[in-house]
């Protein structure tokens, strides 16, 4: 198998090494994903939301990944996962986050309250 993990962006401006991912097999994209996610910790970054749009093209294989960043301590990651990703995936991918969107909209903790994300956990339950 070869190591396609040289050609991840290397900084927040690096805009090329997405546009190259993107011409790649999407074979060859998948193991990248965990990776490509942590490129959208912060959507103000100039690289992040061309790799959203890589991310979107997955809504199946990022799940997974979504649920660890959901699982994690990291509540200013999960505000922009869930404000920039999870809102636009297909439902059939969005359902898969009912039970974590429903705890964090009937139970927020302390930081989910901090960071809203109790209000957006609720607004994509009304989508699906």
């Amino acid at each position: 198998m070869e190591n396609f993990e040289s050609l991840l962006p290397r900084h927040k401006f690096d805009n090329d090494s997405v546009a190259m991912i993107k011409k790649m097999d999407r074979d060859k994209i998948l193991p990248l994903l965990p990776n490509l996610l942590e490129w959208i910790q912060d959507m103000n970054w100039p690289v992040a939301p061309s790799v959203l749009d890589l991310l979107l093209t997955f809504p199946e294989e990022i799940v997974p990944y979504v649920q660890d960043v959901l699982s994690s301590d990291d509540d200013n990651w999960k505000w922009f996962i869930l404000h920039y990703l999870v809102i636009e995936l297909p439902r059939e991918s969005r359902v898969q986050f009912r039970e974590y969107l429903t705890r964090v909209s009937e139970t927020p903790t302390g930081n989910e309250l901090a960071e809203e994300l109790d209000e957006i956990a609720k607004k994509i339950l009304e989508t699906i």
